[in-house]
């Protein structure tokens, strides 16, 4: 499987993509009201955090200073303020609280609607992107990225949104104070976004790398997970640790950078702000010893002690935020490149469908085919005119393919010049080596990709004019590897026809021979497999996927390997039941068994993407070319 290209050098990794910020809004856009609500609350809150240390200075101007000089003070006026001030926190609490609850939903309800979309983008995706991306990688989308959005939209978007409102809010509030001392506070703080931006920029963009290393480890260990068992048996499991050991170490060195810059961070600025409070207490003591004139908002006066108190506590609650803008602002970078992971998903272009014709349930009239809810057992193809007129033609199971040229890659074709002529009800087989081109084929048929040149016709009609879900649905498929899905067996037999009854699909089982292990689990059809049904053996988890077929009674099977995971006696039973179900349909099998395609009517050999040789066995065997050598052994398929 190719792993996806998304490794860049980290160099201009950290620009941040500004369509991505703005898509990403538009989800937050569905919770406008509540995000206007928690933007109020993050104004009240500052706005009383800024309050209080402003009160600090009429408390120590106009209570404490006075109390000192008083010889009976009174202390009335003291507690009134001080009760005063711990409303004003109060408040502040209560809209932290509120605007951060807020955020938790807003940001839950936002990961639940990308989830969404995520899903139900990923059901129209064609099966080319999944063979070209690692089902790890993958579910990266689902947990780490989603993960990192969460983190910033609970916690890392409302707290910049604070530090902000509060930087300016603060940065008021000091000039409201004093002007020269703000001042002294702007020139030093040049010396602080000078050091955030070197450290900052730095740790951002081992943070984007984290999130695609992240990715990729994931896809490694889905991958070793599901091929454990070739793993062991092929003695690989120390080349499959050396291969985990320096993935892993790529993103153990990416997250170690990316932490250690953003840990440094915050001791460094609060180291920077106690140095910046030592400064201001200096420089304050000497204006007010040095008696110069203190200018602010409200005019010209003394500088005093209330003034400098008061700013003291705002240089804190100035630097603060800065140092917590500069260390969420790692978390949103990180969480941004999740985003356009997830978008990248998101953009991927969906599996076209121009098809037009439907398949649809039929029963006839006075000779008429008429369309019907009900299932008859007679399928008909809808076709729609331009006049608005309908018209039923009978799906009868003839497929025709015409100079069919195809290839995975541009430029590189892996089938050349295919004609194939099935006639309702026969049934043909391909038979060849591994890449010769067998199931290439069927792929076609069924268009999971699209054909480079040439014409694949069903009852006549060229496939593209057909809807996609419905050319499938008249299809059934049986592959080699058998998916099973957590729920009972009656649940995994009906996942061939939702609406089939229970009958239906217990007959379906005995068509292919399964009714008998199945009633011997432990619940019989209503035993519940999990871990893609583990717990049965390789044939049992086929005999099951073939019910799934019958269920389904589809007027064209496709048989890729259908019984090579079954021992040859059980294969001669199931056999049996491959025929019941085969009889009357236009049936493609792929087989390596050659005894498995002894009663086709058309065998074709195909060799490199080319039909070679077809005819029946009669035939095939008197010309004693490659399947005569092939069926006696002369040559073996690999």
């Amino acid at each position: 499987m190719r792993q996806p290209n998304n490794k860049k050098g980290p160099e201009g990794m950290a620009k941040v993509n500004k369509d991505v910020v703005k898509r990403l809004m538009s989800y937050i856009g569905h919770y406008k009201l509540r995000f206007v609500a928690v933007l109020i609350c993050i104004v009240v809150n500052a706005l009383a955090m800024v309050s209080c240390s402003l009160y600090l200075q009429t408390l120590i101007d106009s209570y404490i200073t006075p109390l000192l000089q008083a010889a009976t003070p009174d202390f009335a006026p003291l507690f009134r303020s001080i009760l005063i001030m711990g409303c004003i926190y109060a408040v502040g609490i209560l809209a932290c609280l509120f605007y951060n609850r807020t955020m938790v939903s807003i940001a839950q309800g936002t990961l639940k609607r990308i989830r969404d979309e995520m899903f139900e983008h990923m059901q129209t995706l064609p099966i080319k992107y999944f063979d070209t991306h690692t089902h790890g990688d993958v579910m990266s989308h689902y947990t780490n990225d989603t993960d990192a959005l969460r983190q910033m939209l609970s916690q890392s978007l409302p707290q910049l949104l604070s530090s902000c409102v509060t930087i300016v809010a603060v940065f008021v509030s000091m000039l409201y104070l004093s002007v020269w001392m703000t001042l002294f506070i702007v020139v030093f703080l040049f010396l602080i976004l000078k050091v955030v931006k070197s450290i900052a920029g730095k740790s951002s963009v081992y943070f984007i790398k984290q999130q695609q290393n992240i990715g990729d480890v994931n896809g490694y260990i889905e991958e070793m997970i599901n091929g454990q068992k070739v793993v062991k048996v092929f003695c690989h499991e120390e080349e499959a640790k050396a291969v985990f050991d320096k993935k892993n170490q790529e993103l153990c060195d990416s997250m170690t950078t990316a932490n250690t810059y953003a840990n440094i961070l915050m001791p460094i600025m609060g180291n920077m702000g106690n140095i910046l409070y030592v400064l201001l207490a200096i420089v304050g003591g000497s204006l007010a010893i040095a008696g110069v004139t203190n200018i602010s908002l409200t005019g010209a006066g003394a500088m005093t002690l209330g003034t400098i108190a008061s700013f003291l506590t705002m240089s804190k609650s100035f630097i603060n935020p800065i140092a917590q803008v500069s260390q969420q602002l790692n978390a949103v970078i990180m969480a941004l490149a999740g985003a356009t992971r997830i978008f990248e998903l998101l953009d991927e272009e969906p599996e076209e469908d121009h098809g037009y014709v439907t398949l649809v349930n039929a029963k006839r009239e006075n000779g008429e085919l008429v369309e019907c809810k009900e299932r008859t057992g007679l399928w008909a193809w809808k076709h729609p005119h331009s006049d608005g007129t309908l018209t039923y033609e009978e799906l009868k199971g003839d497929v025709v393919m015409e100079h069919v040229d195809f290839g995975y890659e541009e430029n590189k074709l892996v089938l050349h010049d295919i004609n194939l002529y099935a006639e309702p009800g026969q049934k043909v087989a391909f038979v060849g080596a591994t890449g010769a081109g067998k199931t290439t084929i069927t792929n076609l048929i069924n268009r999971f990709y699209d054909i480079a040149d040439g014409k694949i016709r069903y009852d006549g009609i060229n496939i593209t004019k057909i809807k996609k879900d419905d050319l499938r649905r008249s299809m059934g498929v049986v592959l080699q590897d058998v998916n099973l899905f957590t729920g009972t067996v009656m649940d995994n037999i009906r996942y061939g026809k939702l609406d089939a009854t229970d009958e239906e699909c217990i007959a379906a089982a005995k068509l292919a021979n399964a009714d008998g292990f199945i009633r011997m689990l432990p619940d019989g059809y209503q035993t519940v497999l999990e871990g893609d049904g583990s717990g049965l053996s390789q044939g049992q988890r086929q005999l099951i996927s073939i019910a799934r077929a019958a269920v389904a009674d589809p007027p064209v099977m496709i048989l890729d390997e259908a019984t090579s995971s079954i021992d040859t006696r059980t294969e001669a039973i199931v056999q049996k039941g491959m025929d019941a179900l085969m009889h009357g349909r236009t049936v493609f099998v792929i087989a390596h068994r050659l005894s498995t395609v002894k009663n086709s009517d058309v065998i074709m050999v195909l060799e490199h993407g080319r039909i070679i040789e077809r005819g029946n066995h009669e035939k095939l065997i008197a010309e004693k070319g490659k399947y005569y050598q092939l069926y006696t052994g002369a040559f073996e398929l690999e």
